[in-house]
């Protein structure tokens, strides 16, 4: 696609993990991290501005982020367009979460439009954790039956093993393991459904493009903080800066060849990793669209603070301490976490 760089195949499935998206009991935070969170609790970091205006590409300034409250066929291809992305004919990629049997993945009525507007191939890798995605067959088996075959050709892009890419300035990690078909692609459309997660707090763009894109193996080194320990015991902190140095190292290969588009419904405390997900008790808010994964997570935490019933999904984000993710992004170059919001429904 680009650059050479070195493939590592790996060796064997991981062996003594759970079979569930996080243990019985998962991770604690960090001393640092927050325990609970207030009835009500401001949102963490403004955004630089709102607008109502028609879609505009972005400038020198903060980085658009682009919302509808329309969660449709309509509404997503909206926020796509008002990006202004100019994306090559072929070797399009549209990273999303395949989901577990039971979960709130993304269906394929509300996306199918979309992937093939961009004449795109769905991605995917395959989980560290055990599950029906833990290995290829399996995993293509589940896309076909969640309907995503039906809309294009799915791709799980470790089935050939790990591409190593280099981690830049991490704390954590010097290396970052990614599904290696990810060679074949010269664009990436970073679809994801903003959501809780049991251990991260939140998942969106960030998480997609990092854990998402990891290989089985990278998403253990990912989360053991690069330590190569166990998945589920690693040091809370270390883990979630982990996320955003796996995230800027795919970025960096892309070499800004990506776009990213949140959607905000089924906003549970739980991941589409999990077969079971608690009932989501806020409403859905809409669809958001940003050239920029960090400006565009800061914008769906911000809508989550300011909602009057986001209550519990702020509680599992502040448990977690969620926001080191977003923290830590910026501090190494992947993204702003102040932007400017532009209304398209107004």
């Amino acid at each position: 696609m680009k650059k050479q760089l070195s493939i590592c195949f790996a060796a064997a499935l991981l062996t003594g993990l759970l079979t569930g998206c996080a243990p019985a009991d998962p991770p604690a935070a960090s001393a640092e991290a927050p325990t609970a969170a207030p009835t009500q609790t401001a949102a963490p970091t403004p955004q630089a501005e709102e607008t109502a205006a028609a879609p505009a590409q972005e400038t020198e300034g903060d980085p658009v982020v682009y919302r509808t409250a329309d969660i449709s066929p309509e509404g997503l291809q909206a926020v796509y367009e008002a990006l202004g992305a100019v994306l090559p004919a072929e070797n399009v990629a549209v990273k999303i979460s395949t989901g577990e049997t039971g979960s709130n993945y993304l269906r394929p009525e509300l996306i199918r439009d979309l992937v093939a507007s961009v004449h795109g191939t769905i991605v995917e890798c395959n989980t560290a954790y055990g599950g029906q995605r833990a290995n290829t067959a399996y995993h293509l088996q589940l896309a076909q039956d969640h309907g995503y075959t039906a809309i294009a050709d799915v791709d799980i892009l470790d089935a050939e093993g790990s591409l190593t890419l280099p981690v830049e300035g991490g704390a954590y990690l010097a290396e970052n393991y990614v599904g290696a078909n990810l060679a074949n692609y010269d664009y990436i459309v970073v679809l994801s459904h903003f959501k809780g997660h049991s251990m991260a707090g939140f998942g969106g763009a960030i998480k997609n493009i990092s854990i998402g894109i990891a290989s089985a193996v990278g998403k253990s080194h990912i989360h053991s903080g690069g330590t190569g320990g166990s998945m589920w015991s690693g040091n809370q902190d270390a883990f979630l800066s982990s996320m955003a140095e796996a995230g800027k190292s795919v970025a960096d290969y892309m070499e800004g060849n990506m776009l990213y588009i949140n959607v905000m419904n089924r906003l549970s405390v739980d991941c589409d990793c999990d077969g079971s997900p608690a009932e989501p008790d806020m409403h859905d808010i809409g669809i958001l669209a940003s050239m920029d994964p960090v400006a565009l997570d800061q914008a769906c935490i911000d809508l989550v603070y300011a909602a009057p019933d986001g209550d519990s999904l702020v509680q599992r984000i502040e448990s977690r301490n969620g926001l080191l993710t977003l923290e830590h992004a910026e501090e190494i170059g992947l993204g702003s976490r102040t932007y400017e919001l532009v209304h398209l429904d107004e």
